[in-house]
């Protein structure tokens, strides 16, 4: 063993999960900085480290040291003081007050911080304001890095340490030692498996009941990532002994007292209850307690609206219908053809309707006609859309204004809805454009809050794929036993025959393969080679289309992949293109977390729910552009999709993923001027219709499909396997039902 000392420079690479750390070192011996490796969990750029570890050499990088235990020591020299301070280490000190704190401290600097930060006002320009936020943001360092050191002990990285110090504060240690499972229920980017590392670090038996019900909360939890409301009990028992390596009968034991109530709270961890399963046969579904509330009450509210005998639009009950649709044929320009008149009478008419059809089929030119008839009439329209872009897109459509159901709704902080079934929004028609994307919550926030008697009309595309979130809302409202009236467009009209686009989606979603040759705005660049085709993408994304067509790179031009990982996934494709459309200059500030670099003029999207950002929060999915980027205050601004500034704190980084390139399930609900979709045999198994249709749909104006001719044929042949895990369509159905 060996003991190192040195000014931890740059971290050139940082995997969350594990805690190895490629970074450079200046040990203040002169010469180049030096490569050290291994875990520095909690390490600092600007930070003094006291390391012991082995000497190697890396047959390309060349001399190394691999770390395996670090301490950090205070910089004793004054050059070694201002590189500490100014690493963005500290809250709103950078590299110029750096300079100026210890020009007037020298070496005292870090004992006037620690024991007389009152004195940092004799620095110039900082006044009592910004004296009282470096004293607060050095203290909670302090602590911070007693947790780290803690939690280091135990495997946590940096990131998800700060965000246990930001949850539990003072009582972190005791938490993660006495309930560790806690943390992976209370706290965002800690799963199961993580804080089922930390329970095994602080000796909680294998065993333990108490691990055995966090493990399978935490399979239904996965469950519903993948869309499913519940699980089959037999499925999840399944699942649980697999994942926890420990005796079936156990499991059993640990799932009947799960789905009894608490002695503390007094409600259950999960809910047990009968429903069909996918061929009609009985089976025991068991929920997370949020998605049984939810699929009861959506049923409840759908079921309500429609049998109520209020009525908001009593006008169209015995309108003359040939003067209306003569009327709105002169005011738009344009004869609706006999389905959409079907829509049209539908939406008016009925308390709860859906409108459903592919590209190219009428259904912007239907909604529009419909609010156009509803306004006339002087009903009170409400329109919204789960994505910032598909509600831009619907005010542009009807010329009335369109909201994100999110700021609709008023989202508050926890989650809840500042309009409910007690305080019901003003509306006498509700229209709901990207139906397909709503999950099974959503839905239901959204449906609570519509009046008795109001109209509320879902418009979607039910060949796409189905929501992010647990539920498939739009399936069940068409399923053959809902009560709820619907329509489906499937004429396509001659101007929409014309787009290679529209034709190309409709022969996808029929099982035929487009065509790719002689069409002036759908192409395919045939590359066998995954890697080759990941670069390739890149070049036809950032050079060969802005240079054909004019298009912006950056604004007008999306990769959509299948997958996020492997050579052609988005999470490579997004380093590429980054480096291809928004390069690092030395002039320009950028921030390192992770393995991510983020700088000013990323396109980026926010990649989990977050009730307490912005306005009325901000939601996965949700797409912007980087517009700030300041050192001092540790903090970065994104300019969103809804044109909303949102800060984000250097440690709040890992809720942002670049957008260069997105996997196709992350576009739903957003239209692009031109995407490019890498298809290959490495992603074989997402290769799915749906999926391919989805991605082809999001465009407006071209498409081009990058990759192997097989892959292609993989994705128009192959039918997605199987439904999701939802009983909406049976609760809507009005079966009876047997509680267990």
């Amino acid at each position: 063993m060996a003991t190192l000392e040195g000014v931890l420079e740059r971290i050139t690479y940082a995997n969350e999960e594990t805690g190895y750390t490629v970074a450079r070192v200046d040990t203040g011996r002169g010469g180049d900085l030096l490569t050290v490796v291994g875990s520095l969990l909690g390490a600092q750029v600007g930070e003094s480290l006291r390391m012991e570890g082995r000497w190697g050499s890396h047959p390309q990088y060349g001399k190394q040291f691999t770390c395996e235990n670090y301490t950090t020591v205070l910089p004793a020299t004054i050059q070694g003081i201002r590189r500490y301070l100014g690493s963005g280490l500290v809250k709103g000190i950078g590299p110029i007050f750096a300079d100026r704190i210890t020009r007037h401290f020298g070496l005292d600097t870090l004992d006037v911080i620690e024991q007389e930060p009152k004195r940092l006002i004799e620095v110039p320009g900082l006044g009592p304001k910004r004296t009282k936020k470096i004293a607060d943001a050095w203290e909670e360092q302090k602590a911070i890095k007693e947790v780290m050191v803690f939690l280091q002990s135990v495997g946590v990285s940096t990131s998800i340490a700060v965000r246990i110090y930001k949850k539990y504060g003072d009582a972190s240690i005791s938490v993660v030692k006495n309930r560790p499972y806690r943390l992976a229920s209370d706290v965002w980017g800690i799963g199961f498996l993580t804080a089922d590392r930390i329970a095994q670090a602080v000796g909680i038996p294998h065993d333990s009941p108490e691990r055995v019900k966090a493990g399978l909360q935490y399979a239904l939890s996965q469950s519903t990532d993948q869309g499913h409301c519940f699980l089959p009990e037999e499925r999840l028992i399944a699942d649980a002994v697999k994942l926890l390596q420990v005796d079936t009968g156990l499991v059993i034991e640990c799932l009947a007292e799960l789905a009894l109530p608490d002695e503390d709270s007094g409600e259950a961890g999960v809910v047990r209850e009968q429903v069909p399963g996918e061929h009609g046969e009985p089976v025991t579904a068991v929920y997370l307690v949020p998605f049984h509330r939810a699929e009861l009450s959506l049923s409840a509210q759908v079921l309500r609206l429609l049998r109520t005998g209020d009525d908001r639009m009593p006008a169209f009950r015995d309108v003359a219908w040939d003067k209306a649709l003569a009327w709105l044929a002169d005011r738009t320009g344009a004869k609706l053809a006999p389905e959409q008149e079907e829509a049209v009478r539908l939406a008016l008419t009925e308390k709860v309707a859906v409108l459903t059809g592919g590209p190219g089929c009428g259904k912007s030119f239907t909604v529009r006609s419909i609010v156009e008839l509803a306004r006339a009439k002087k009903a009170k329209v409400v329109l919204a859309a789960p994505t910032g872009r598909a509600a831009k897109r619907l005010a542009e459509l009807t010329g009335a204004e369109a909201s994100t159901v999110h700021r609709l709704l008023e989202l508050k902080p926890g989650g809840d809805a500042a309009y409910d079934k007690d305080r019901p929004l003003d509306a006498d028609l509700v229209v709901v454009d990207e139906a397909s994307m709503l999950d099974l919550l959503l839905a239901n926030k959204l449906v609570k809050a519509v009046p008795p008697g109001a109209h509320l009309l879902f418009v979607g595309d039910v060949d796409q794929l189905p929501s992010v979130g647990a539920g498939e809302v739009l399936r069940d409202l068409l399923s053959d036993d809902s009560p709820v009236p619907a329509v489906r467009l499937t004429r396509i009209f001659r101007q929409a025959q014309e787009s290679g686009v529209v034709t190309n989606a409709h022969r996808i979603n029929s099982g035929t393969p487009p065509l790719t040759q002689g069409l002036k705005d759908f192409f395919l660049f045939v590359e066998e080679d995954t890697e080759e085709a990941g670069r390739l993408t890149v070049d036809v994304a950032a050079r060969r289309i802005p240079a054909k067509f004019g298009l912006d790179p950056r604004r007008d031009v999306q990769v959509l992949a299948p997958m996020h990982r492997g050579p052609a996934g988005a999470g490579n494709l997004n380093a590429l293109l980054q480096q291809a459309i928004t390069p690092g200059r030395p002039e320009l500030p950028e921030k390192r977390f992770g393995g991510r670099v983020f700088r000013v003029g990323d396109k980026v999207t926010q990649i989990r729910n977050n009730y307490e950002k912005g306005v009325n929060g901000v939601f996965n999915g949700t797409v912007g552009v980087v517009t700030s980027l300041d050192a001092d205050e540790q903090r970065l601004t994104v300019l969103t999709d809804e044109d909303e500034e949102v800060p984000y704190d250097f440690d709040e980084l890992d809720e942002l993923a670049h957008a260069y390139a997105v996997t196709i399930h992350r576009s739903q609900g957003s239209e692009y001027p031109c995407v490019v979709v890498p298809l290959t045999t490495g992603s074989w198994m997402m290769l799915q219709r749906n999926l391919l249709y989805t991605a082809v749909t999001r465009a407006k104006k071209l498409v081009v499909l990058v990759g192997s001719r097989k892959a292609l044929g993989q994705a128009v042949r192959t039918v997605s396997a199987g439904r999701r895990c939802t009983a909406l369509d049976f609760r809507l159905a009005g079966a009876t039902r047997q509680k267990i």
